[in-house]
């Protein structure tokens, strides 16, 4: 078993930038790869970013350039750096981490994250 906290929301402006963290704790060898996901209502939730244990990364063209996702192997904590933020990036960021077998994914709380002035 796997357990996901996380931290880091919070009320922003435009243009503002804030981190989020996502530590795991149990069974970490279990985990591949590890990511942000992220839904506002009414939509269907939506991928932000992923990152797998060699450090190789993937972003929505959403946030290409303007969020960094990394990670901190020794604190089992990924982080998810975001910049530029516009009001479209309002959502409840979600933690996420896939098992190497193929049982379902591990998901954090969520983290509300509000753009606006």
């Amino acid at each position: 078993q796997v357990r996901l906290v996380e931290s880091g929301g919070g009320l922003v402006q435009p243009g503002g930038s804030l981190r989020l963290s996502c530590t795991a704790y149990g069974s970490i060898l279990s985990i591949d790869v590890m990511g942000w996901y992220r839904q506002t209502p009414g939509k269907e939730r939506e991928l932000v970013a992923t990152i797998n244990p060699y450090g190789i990364t993937n972003y929505a063209a959403s946030v290409k350039g303007r969020f960094t996702i990394y990670r901190d192997n020794a604190k089992n904590t990924i982080y998810l750096q975001l910049n530029t933020l516009k009001p479209e990036d309002t959502a409840v960021y979600s933690c996420n981490a896939r098992p190497l077998s193929s049982a379902a994914p591990y998901w954090g709380q969520g983290t509300q994250v509000t753009v606006s002035s």
